[in-house]
């Protein structure tokens, strides 16, 4: 039998004495929650409502001259959810009366604004009904991404991100090159990415049970930081012209690819660097030839015929050997004691030449007679300040060859005399153009360059080439060069070339073999123009190369796209015309 606690005030005190214990656990339990795991619970409250969300630091552009973008940035959106919050709900559904909207009806809504696919949606949806993640549909522009907002669906929200687009498409393309899901892939964006490359911040808000972002909720933690804005020289409308010249031309040729570049004499400036085939950005899997995504202009080599014969005789001339008017008794062929031969391209008998007559027929033979007053040393020396034999200092751009060659000339006996005219050599169509600019410039070689620089998001500017120009013939050498340089257009191999009205044109014609390995030359060519105008005053250089033309395989065949790309860059420019016919030197004597 249980004993009853008869005294009032022992079950008065046993009472309170089990109020206190309890309260005492109470406390206790209080203080653990409050003070001893209050940090940890605030976490792991915070985890289960706190959205992280990455702030992306847009890209920076990449501007032509006159700041029109060939690379732009802009905002992209991803639709997500949370599975476990996906219910039918009250809402307008971007109508006009509220109503009960079923989970299959907001997917139809969201498909039909998105350009999603609702099935799709509905399986990311119900592969893991509990979780509170899952991707709905990706990569809206704006347009989408506002239509859905207009849906007022509450269970799916916004993942910003910056896509990458390119405005001029194929024009410029090889030269701006393209992003990838890894990342910058070619061409300028992967060169200069340091300087475009923005940094990505992040920011934090609260959503209450029913998904629904809680108002002020919004926390930055770190600040997105937009990359610079990389400023080219080149001119978005000369490089359309360029690119749809050498494409015409080529697909005439029947080329296997073709380049063109434009340069701004007194600058050093690339207003065009053109390629063809080429590679559009914005859609790099249509393009089937892999070496379109890169510049060939930039980084294929080949040897440059006839085009280097201008260095040699400005050479000769700078270091008193020869003159415009010197003579030289010319055969159609020529041969050596270690049993090489050379000849000129389409036979002749024995003619009497000056220097001038040698560049206006573009005798191989009659290079070699006069160039060999020059040592093997000199010759060498000379083409490395025109800026053979090396990458081009102010120009950063993936897959330049190394061309790192020593301080002394490696050659054989007959490679020194085939350099002469530009066989047995390397060269880009880069390097081309800067022989020739050097020419047109008084003999003063400025580093040829394609970006001013970056303007960074504070305002400052990085990343400018250094641009000094460097003194490569005197003046009289390069003024006589240029001059014999016309008579290849009045009366030489670029005879057959309709003249530009009104302007006095010195350019080189260039017909290269191609080396088939062992088997030596073959019978395709490389065939090229270089030249400049108003020769009185040059202000600009124009370059054109065809790799492998199959119907006209001479210089010839090269010159209506020179003339067309030539005759653009004067009537844009304005380029006031000469004043006077050209003062020829003497070719025959």
């Amino acid at each position: 039998m249980t004993k009853t606690i008869r005294n009032p005030r022992l079950r008065y005190s046993v009472v309170i004495i089990a109020v206190i214990a309890l309260v005492a656990v109470f406390v206790i339990r209080l203080v653990d929650i409050q003070v001893v795991q209050a940090a940890s619970l605030n976490e792991a409250s915070k985890a289960k409502r706190s959205i992280p969300v990455t702030i992306y630091g847009n890209r920076g552009a990449i501007v032509d001259r006159n700041g029109t973008e060939l690379a732009e940035s802009v905002n992209r959106y991803n639709i997500v959810t949370s599975p476990r919050l996906v219910a039918a709900f009250d809402g307008k559904l971007g109508g006009e009366r509220t109503k009960k909207v079923s989970v299959d009806d907001a997917l139809q809504a969201l498909a039909k604004a998105s350009g999603g696919d609702a099935q799709a949606m509905r399986k990311a949806i119900q592969a893991d009904p509990k979780s509170d993640f899952a991707y709905l549909v990706k990569g809206l522009d704006v347009k989408h991404y506002e239509a859905v907002v207009a849906l007022g669906i509450p269970w799916v929200y916004k993942e910003q991100q910056s896509a990458r687009v390119y405005p001029m498409g194929a024009t410029g393309g090889a030269l701006t090159g393209f992003m990838g899901t890894d990342g910058a892939q070619a061409g300028l964006e992967y060169s200069y990415n340091q300087c475009l490359a923005g940094k990505n911040g992040s920011e934090t808000y609260e959503r209450g049970e029913d998904g629904v972002q809680l108002p002020g909720s919004t926390r930055t933690t770190e600040q997105a930081k937009d990359g610079g804005t990389l400023e080219t020289t080149i001119d978005s409308d000369l490089q359309y012209m360029a690119q749809q010249t050498i494409a015409s031309a080529a697909q005439s040729l029947q080329a296997e690819s073709a380049t063109a570049t434009v340069v701004d004499v007194k600058t050093g400036e690339l207003l065009a660097v053109a390629d063809w085939p080429t590679v559009d950005p914005n859609d790099v899997d249509a393009t089937t030839d892999k070496g379109a995504y890169g510049s060939r202009a930039l980084t294929s080599t080949y040897e440059p015929g006839s085009t280097i014969k201008a260095a040699i005789a400005a050479a000769l001339i700078d270091q008193g050997k020869s003159s415009p008017t010197d003579r030289a008794v010319v055969p159609y062929s020529r041969s050596f004691p270690w049993g090489g031969k050379i000849q000129d391209s389409e036979f002749h008998p024995t003619e009497n030449l000056t220097l001038t007559g040698i560049l206006q027929n573009s005798s191989n033979v009659g290079i070699t007679e006069l160039g060999e007053r020059l040592s093997q040393q000199q010759r060498y020396d000379y083409m490395k300040k025109f800026g053979l034999f090396e990458p081009e200092s102010a120009i950063q751009y993936p897959g330049q060859p190394a061309m790192q060659y020593g301080a002394s000339p490696d050659w054989s006996s007959q490679t020194n005399i085939n350099s002469m005219f530009g066989q047995g050599i390397s060269t880009t169509a880069i390097q081309v153009a800067s022989v020739f600019q050097t020419l047109a410039n008084q003999g003063v070689r400025i580093p040829l360059h394609m970006v001013k620089g970056c303007k960074t998001a504070d305002g400052g500017m990085i990343d400018a080439p250094d641009v000094q120009g460097t003194r490569v013939v005197s003046a009289a050498a390069a003024d006589q060069t240029v001059k014999m340089l016309q008579s290849v257009v009045t009366g030489g191999t670029l005879v057959g070339m309709k003249p530009i009205s009104g302007y006095n044109i010195a350019a080189k014609t260039g017909t290269a073999e191609v080396a088939e390995g062992s088997k030596g030359y073959g019978g395709q060519r490389i065939t090229s123009v270089a030249g400049m105008a108003p020769a009185e005053d040059p202000q600009y250089v124009v370059t054109v190369t065809f790799t492998k033309p199959q119907t006209n395989k001479w210089s010839s065949g090269a010159a209506p796209a020179f003339r067309t790309l030539m005759s653009q860059v004067l009537e844009k420019y304005r380029v006031a015309p000469s004043t006077a016919e050209a003062q020829l030197y003497p070719s025959t004597w």
